[in-house]
């Protein structure tokens, strides 16, 4: 059976493909094949994977609001757009979990001209410069474009001090963050070049995808019990990751919502957070 893919290209119909994902939402092998067997009867020649994607999400919200949540991971950063402003502030995050310290959108004045920088870094006494490219299309692509221009920048700036966490720091490294994927050209552009690249699937092993699992950093947009208007207040006052608000439920009272709903909320970050 053919569907439609996001880009418009027709594929077969891959139940294997659906299972894997499901069972990544941390749904039962039970569940799992109660809803694969659900969604089978229900496709169709010519579906979108869209459609595809709507029935698996609102079949899992059923067993599990954190189930769903998980499963909507990939959305929920794109949801953290259309500016990018708190996509930049999410990738901060990733980085202050693994033990960096992070500062977000500062000037630095390079050679020729001067830079708006998304995120810079520091580890080890080494300091980066992060850029973020969001993307509001599922299927659009970072290529090599963007890798070759970003080093003119970080070439720019590299050889100069600047006011960052010193008053003269240098900045030794760069990392290039999208929330797609990279083009091949961009990956062996950006090896070649010395570049860091992170990206939904990049990269194998270590990328936004398992870095969110094993370090249960899921924005809020995860989370299937507030509203699109509500996570949007939550990320206004800087309530990105979702277990923020787990040990610290002053937010959610902040942004209107009862005692009761409040309860329904910390249940799904709880779960969704494996906390206990």
């Amino acid at each position: 059976m053919k569907i439609v893919k996001h880009s418009g290209d027709i594929v077969e119909f891959n139940p294997n493909k659906l299972k894997t994902s499901l069972l990544k939402s941390g749904a039962s092998s039970s569940v799992v094949e109660s809803i694969l067997k659900s969604i089978q009867k229900q496709v169709y020649e010519g579906i979108s994977t869209k459609e595809i994607y709507k029935m698996a999400f609102a079949l899992l919200k059923k067993t599990a609001n954190s189930h769903a949540a998980r499963y909507n991971l990939r959305e929920a950063i794109r949801l953290l757009g259309p500016a990018g402003f708190f996509f930049e502030k999410y990738i901060a995050r990733i980085f202050d979990s693994e033990d960096y310290t992070t500062v977000t959108n500062l000037t630095l004045f390079g050679k020729c001209v001067s830079h708006e920088i998304d995120v810079l870094i520091k580890k080890n006494e080494i300091i980066s410069m992060v850029e973020c490219k969001y993307h509001v299309g599922r299927d659009a692509a970072t290529d090599v474009k963007v890798p070759m221009y970003i080093l003119s920048r970080y070439n720019d700036i590299k050889d100069r001090h600047h006011p960052i966490f010193t008053q003269k720091d240098a900045v030794l490294g760069c990392w290039i963050v999208t929330n797609n994927r990279f083009t091949s050209d961009a990956v062996d552009f950006a090896k070649c070049s010395g570049l860091n690249l992170l990206s939904w699937n990049y990269p194998p092993n270590n990328n936004l995808k398992t870095k969110n699992d094993t370090g249960n950093l899921y924005p809020v947009t995860c989370l299937t019990t507030l509203t699109l208007a509500e996570k949007d207040k939550l990320l206004i006052l800087d309530v990105i990751l979702v277990k923020e608000i787990i040990n610290n439920s002053d937010s959610l009272e902040k942004i209107g919502l009862s005692s009761n709903r409040i309860k329904n909320v910390l249940k799904e970050a709880s779960e969704l957070c494996r906390y206990i």
